[in-house]
């Protein structure tokens, strides 16, 4: 095992500049953790914002970005028994992803699904997990009801549209032109809206035949929120998991309280290690083998950097050009 690793640091918060490559001691794991050798990390919003300065990492936790990784495990700590030296797996982490080593809690570690390669699967964690709790446990998305994904082109919303159309919802998605809108189509998504010259309110409304969207994943709050409302049905569900267009946002409250809604809101980095150990069980169980009947594919990669070029990777994320995931490969 080497003593120290390349990894990706922040110098200081800024643009994508600020991740500069550097040497790091290769991390030890501690009790119920593992050593991943990592083949690649995902390339997700929340790491942009960790390099922005807008979203520090927890305390006692590195400050190396990178919410999740796949690779080979190379050391598990004595009470560890799940794991093995030399087991392929994808892991959910608190950060440390932009490295050649980093540690993982045992219990968010999954295995490879069926058909995805060691590099792929590195794609999967932070989404899975994020979808997964927020529109099937927070939302209680019931197969034949209608779900409405925004940003149905990102990683988040390319995940929620392979999971909705997966579990047997009518899925319906925005997203910014007519390039993004005809890949959420490709995923499965029954209709397509493009944001920039369509009303997703009057267009849910109109696929519904009024009935509205049942679970809404959200990712924009501000102004989006009331438009949400209106576009929920009786007992509708919105789930709030990133304020991209502001954290503020005016409702008209009688709707929320005639139509019975609720508006749900979570971040999962901060969640506990047992809920998401809990959340990993059930991806496992319920999820994982929807790969190997071909009733789920993972969500698209769209480019693929050196470990070195992370700065790049960040550029593209930032620019709104990506479709589906950005992933950095390691080893």
């Amino acid at each position: 095992m080497p003593r120290t690793m390349r990894a990706i640091e922040i110098q200081t918060p800024g643009g994508p500049q600020a991740l500069r490559l550097c040497e790091r001691s290769v991390p030890l794991p501690a009790p119920g953790e593992v050593l991943i050798q990592v083949a690649a990390a995902g390339v997700n919003r929340p790491d942009v914002m960790q390099r922005q300065g807008a979203y520090p990492p927890p305390v006692g936790v590195t400050d190396i970005p990178g919410l999740e990784v796949s690779g080979e495990i190379a050391a598990v700590a004595s009470d560890v028994s799940t794991w093995r030296c030399g087991d392929s797996v994808c892991a959910l982490v608190a950060g440390g992803g932009y490295a050649e080593y980093v540690v993982a809690p045992a219990a968010q570690c999954l295995p490879l699904p069926h058909g995805i390669t060691i590099v792929d699967a590195a794609v999967l964690p932070e989404t899975f997990f994020t979808v997964y709790l927020n529109v099937f446990e927070r939302a209680a998305l019931a197969p034949g009801e209608t779900l409405l994904v925004h940003g149905g082109s990102s990683g988040i919303g390319t995940t929620a549209i392979l999971l909705g159309t997966a579990y047997g919802a009518q899925v319906l998605a925005t997203a910014g032109d007519a390039r993004k809108c005809a890949a959420c189509l490709d995923l499965g998504a029954q209709r397509a809206i493009n944001y920039r010259t369509e009303d997703f309110v009057a267009v849910v409304q109109e696929v519904t035949a009024g009935r509205g969207a049942d679970v809404i994943l959200d990712m924009v709050g501000g102004s989006y929120l009331a438009r949400d409302v209106a576009a929920a049905a009786l007992d509708g569900r919105i789930a709030l998991i990133a304020l991209l267009g502001g954290a503020r946002a005016e409702l008209d409250l009688r709707a929320v309280l005639t139509r019975r809604l609720k508006i749900l809101g979570s971040t999962l980095r901060p969640q506990s290690l047992a809920a998401k150990g809990a959340l990993a069980a059930a991806l496992r169980t319920r999820v994982w083998p929807w790969f190997a009947t071909g009733k789920l594919r993972a969500p698209p990669v769209y480019a693929r950097f050196a470990l070195a070029e992370a700065w790049r990777a960040h550029a593209l994320m930032e620019s709104g050009e990506h479709i589906g995931k950005i992933l950095l490969t390691v080893t």
